[in-house]
């Protein structure tokens, strides 16, 4: 039986401005099983589950549960859990760690500040290996465990310690994804060895464009303008370009692309319905998702001013 994946990958579907849209997230330890909405139907308690989303409604703050790579279908409750908070924005990204003994603490949270970008001197700063967070939720998406789980399990067994599964980052069909912090890129369709590369350049600050869906906290039109312009450039560093983007047309973008050393890119993108047909998961039927297409001059794109 095809899967969704396969489908994907015989399309040759563009995985650029695919990525989800966070521009802060909040990552909470649930061990056990995730269904498919895993705030409410997992080991956490619902009603805190639903307290959390409805208080990060409209915020910009994401939020997912992570666990540990390997068996955890009967996990018993852990008496601590360990949590980050991560902001994604170019040049002011950081995360912020803290371990809680009970999660309904979350709630007494200001969600706007660090939605915006503040932290507020909350928890402590996280100054250890990238996190890699690999969604294996199989609840939403069967490509998700079978694809997911494996990498996960490989990259902590091969010493990277600061592996999570995360119950969701959209893109079920570009399975395995995974979402880096601090710098928010997620990736998709990896193997453990490009997974092992993403992690090596995010130590040293860079990006890897080729596995790229794009930057999470950006809207998906800049997504896939700020990729476009790296290609284009051949520019890796993470922080090197910030995006400014405006509507034109009911699915038309004109997308300004800066690079911190003064040079400035504009470039049109149009939305338009992917053809042909296509399941985006292997619990969905067959429809038209966005596709997001930019008009660059030749191969290479020329600056502005």
């Amino acid at each position: 039986m095809s899967t969704c994946t396969t489908l994907s990958r015989e399309l040759i579907e563009p995985m650029s401005g695919t990525a989800a849209t966070g521009a802060t997230w909040l990552l909470l330890e649930q061990p056990g099983p995730w269904g498919a909405r895993a705030l409410t139907h997992s080991h956490l308690d619902p009603a805190i589950g639903r307290a959390l989303e409805a208080r990060a409604e409209g915020t910009g703050l994401r939020i997912a549960l992570i666990r540990r790579p390997g068996r955890h279908a009967d996990a018993p409750p852990t008496p601590s859990r360990q949590v980050y908070l991560a902001h994604t924005g170019p040049g002011r990204s950081w995360v912020r760690e803290t371990v809680l003994d009970d999660p309904a603490e979350l709630l007494g949270l200001d969600f706007t500040g660090p939605a915006a970008g503040g932290h507020g001197g909350l928890w402590r700063e996280y100054t250890g290996e990238p996190l890699a967070m690999v969604c294996t939720n199989g609840r939403r998406d069967r490509c998700c465990a079978l694809l997911g789980r494996p990498l996960a399990a490989e990259l902590a067994a091969s010493g990277h310690a600061q592996v999570w599964e995360v119950t969701h980052l959209g893109g079920h069909r570009f399975s395995p994804t995974m979402l880096v912090l601090p710098y928010g890129y997620a990736y998709g369709r990896m193997s453990a060895h490009t997974a092992k590369e993403i992690l090596e350049a995010t130590r040293d600050g860079r990006m890897v464009p080729e596995w790229c869906r794009g930057r999470s906290f950006w809207d998906r039109p800049g997504q896939a303008a700020e990729l476009a312009v790296r290609a284009g450039i051949g520019e890796t560093s993470a922080d090197a370009l910030t995006v400014d983007q405006a509507a034109c047309g009911e699915d038309a973008w004109s997308v300004t692309v800066t690079h911190t050393d003064g040079r400035s890119w504009t470039v049109e993108v149009r939305r338009s319905a992917a053809e042909p047909a296509r399941s985006e998961s292997c619990l969905k039927l067959p429809t038209n998702p966005d596709r997001y297409d930019v008009r660059t001059d030749g191969l290479f794109v020329q600056p502005t001013k």
